[in-house]
């Protein structure tokens, strides 16, 4: 079952506000809110201003994703893997996109460039213990780094 929650949405750039591409889409496109073109240089990080502001409710957070078009055919990705926008942040969203191919990319004013999938999440309560005796054993134990397979 899909939740929806409101969200409070400012809009600074002269382009669209995110939208939903398909009924099935799970996330929203932001765009590049650039007054010219912009040449991103092979294996340099830039910061790209969105133009958008968000309000969330507590509980929710946005996680920037790639683009899988724009990663699969020019080499740009987001430095950060996946970038998350707390709910308590009000500044404008910025996409830390990175060129991983060995040419140039001219990025146009407005130009699709990163997802955003809206999450709950949940909180931890810790409960400090002093040794690896104190955690539950369990049938993985401590493997890890490919323990079952390649």
């Amino acid at each position: 079952m899909i939740k929806n929650y409101s969200i409070k949405i400012l809009n600074q750039s002269q382009f669209p506000l995110p939208e939903y591409q398909t009924i099935g889409s799970s996330g929203v496109d932001l765009r590049a809110n650039l007054e010219a073109k912009m040449i991103i240089m092979p294996h340099k990080v830039y910061q790209i201003p969105t133009g958008i502001f968000l309000e969330m409710p507590i509980g929710v957070e946005a996680q920037i994703r790639a683009r899988s078009g724009l990663a699969l055919k020019h080499g740009l990705s987001l430095v950060n893997g996946v970038g998350t926008i707390d709910a308590d942040y009000r500044g404008e969203i910025k996409i830390i996109l990175i060129n991983l191919l060995d040419k140039p990319y001219q990025l146009e004013p407005g130009e699709r460039i990163a997802q955003m999938v809206f999450a709950e999440y949940v909180k931890a309560d810790f409960i400090e213990v002093f040794s690896t005796e104190e955690l539950a054993s369990s049938e993985r134990g401590d493997g890890g780094f490919g323990h079952s397979g390649k």
